[in-house]
């Protein structure tokens, strides 16, 4: 019986996959922005229209949804500027240099490395140090190590405790390591008649194939 619905992964980089919820829910999340120039009609869409007001006079303080912030931003026309999510700054990226495993990344922000991976989007000097911090070894390399020892040592354990702290893209690979664990648990069992591999490395040899034929 096929499955009613077939989870779609994020995007990668720069891009939303907007046919995945996961990357719908981040277009959501909020950034700290300025108006620069007078922004009429808006004031209600983002949530400003107090007395009446329809316009966002130029210099206003703005908390503008990602989707929005992309679709205004423009380096030409200085419609808005955004600002750094404090979490991206230069003080967390010294404690995640410190060390990323003490930091409550779901707490800070649910999509923490797909949101930053959208801040590359915007003009900002710190973009090359934000990229280093969310893709190297300060922050995802590190965290993935302990992740996936987490899941290959739970074995029918509750797990909320573990995952309480991880963004969304950690969660899933936390899943793909204990739904590894759990075939091969039952497989060793003789509960299962063969090991198959994960639906990441199928979709993956799949892509790669069609990139090949095309």
């Amino acid at each position: 019986m096929s499955e009613a619905y077939f989870p779609v992964g994020p995007g990668l980089g720069l891009e939303e996959n907007f046919l995945s919820l996961d990357d719908i829910l981040m277009s959501q999340e909020k950034l700290p922005g300025r108006a620069e120039s007078a922004l009429p009609r808006l004031a209600l869409a983002l949530g400003q229209g107090a007395g009446g007001a329809e316009s966002l006079p130029e210099g206003s303080k703005l908390e503008i949804p990602l989707w929005l912030a992309k679709g205004l931003h423009d380096s030409k026309r200085r419609i808005i500027s955004v600002e750094l999510p404090k979490i991206y700054k230069e003080a967390w990226r010294t404690v995640f240099s410190a060390d990323a495993n003490v930091v409550d990344l779901h707490k800070m922000g649910p999509y923490y490395y797909g949101f930053g991976s959208q801040l590359l989007n915007f003009d900002h000097p710190e973009n090359p140090e934000i990229a280093q911090s969310i893709l190297q070894a300060s922050t995802f390399i590190n965290r993935f190590r302990r992740i996936m020892d987490s899941s290959q040592n739970a074995y029918n354990e509750d797990t909320s405790a573990l995952v309480a702290r991880l963004d969304e893209l950690e969660r899933a690979l936390f899943q793909v390591g204990q739904k590894g664990l759990n075939d091969f648990q039952c497989w060793e069992k003789g509960q299962a008649s063969q090991i198959t591999a994960s639906s990441l490395v199928q979709n993956y040899g799949k892509r790669k194939f069609t990139e090949v034929d095309g």
